[in-house]
């Protein structure tokens, strides 16, 4: 499947469609600038990974980006000077691109954190199951689960009891243990803006490859925008916590208590082991081993194993040990 193009109104319908110069009228108080050469409808949000055709950008000042090739995508962002580039045709610039986005996602989308949202249920099996889910017939549902809109769940998949699939697309063989929480929103907020009111709608989803096998009390979060990824053939041990954003590559043995802050992305054949700890928006390389109990504040190569806190080379990390037991600590 091409994970690009999942289609974001099966899992947060469109409340309405507005045309991209409407989209002033909503944000009027937070806008410095503006220019808008030509209309077309909003039916979509983009990345600055991924670029949907008729969509917004939300685009913070310390991110580049390259040229877009498609006519219809409008920017919003508080970067001043980029209304001044001829290589954009549609820019809003603001003074709060935190309370934009807010406002904007609230307005345009049905989402589940929201009081408004709505879903229609069916009782499969001892499960609540939703009319716009699908659950391959092979699939076996235990008991008390729950299955959000748009979820699809793939052929000969275990869901055990009590586990709550949102926002999700299952893949084949997959097993998910029971009280794990699949799809939930992710911790998004802004600092100067804190509580509940000011979380960020997410509207992204998870996407579990062929053969992922996951244990029981775990937490997966949607993405904020595009997808939250577990590569085929993965093993994630009970209470682990992988949040919002975070692409896990093929075959990695994730152990109990492991916790992968957001954005985090991560290559093949990835070992954890017990309450590991991996700090925000790092990248992790192929074949990387973690010891247990470590802690991984920034990038790691490919083929490295490391420990500690923060967590190093695991031969430069066992020579510190050696020296502060010599020094008596």
């Amino acid at each position: 499947m091409d994970l690009s193009n999942f289609n974001r109104s099966e899992f947060y319908p469109l409340k309405k469609t507005f045309e991209n110069f409407e989209i002033l009228e909503l944000i009027s108080n937070y806008i410095v600038d503006n220019k808008i050469n030509n209309k077309f409808i909003i039916n979509d949000v983009s990345s600055t990974k991924i670029i949907n055709e008729n969509s917004i950008l939300f685009l913070e000042k310390k991110n580049l980006l390259k040229d877009i090739n498609f006519e219809n995508i409008l920017i919003i962002t508080d970067d001043i000077d980029l209304i001044k580039s001829d290589k954009f045709k549609n820019v809003i610039t603001v003074n709060n691109l935190n309370k934009c986005l807010l406002i904007l996602l609230n307005e345009i989308f049905y989402h589940d954190d929201a009081i408004d949202y709505h879903d229609n249920f069916k009782f499969i099996n001892n499960s609540y199951v939703s009319e716009y889910s699908y659950v391959h017939p092979s699939a076996k549902l235990y008991n008390n689960c729950i299955i959000g809109r748009g979820v699809r769940i793939g052929k000969n998949c275990i869901i055990k009891n009590n586990v709550v699939i949102k926002n999700s697309i299952i893949s084949d063989n997959v097993t998910i243990s029971d009280n794990t929480t699949i799809g939930s929103t992710g911790f998004g907020f802004d600092m100067n803006n804190k509580g509940s009111f000011n979380i960020f709608p997410h509207i992204g989803i998870v996407f579990i490859e062929d053969g992922v096998y996951i244990g029981s009390n775990c937490t997966i979060d949607k993405a904020k925008f595009d997808f939250t990824l577990i590569g085929k053939n993965s093993m994630i041990d009970n209470l682990v916590h992988i949040a919002h954003n975070v692409r896990i590559g093929q075959d990695a043995c994730i152990a109990a208590q492991t916790g992968i802050s957001g954005s985090v992305e991560i290559g093949k054949n990835l070992v954890s082991g017990g309450q590991a700890g991996f700090a925000g928006h790092i990248s992790i390389g192929d074949n990387v081993v973690v010891a247990a109990k470590s802690g991984v504040t920034k990038n790691i190569s490919s083929n490295s194993i490391v420990a500690g806190f923060p967590a190093t080379d695991i031969k430069k990390w066992k020579r510190q040990i050696i020296k502060q037991k010599k020094d008596g600590y």
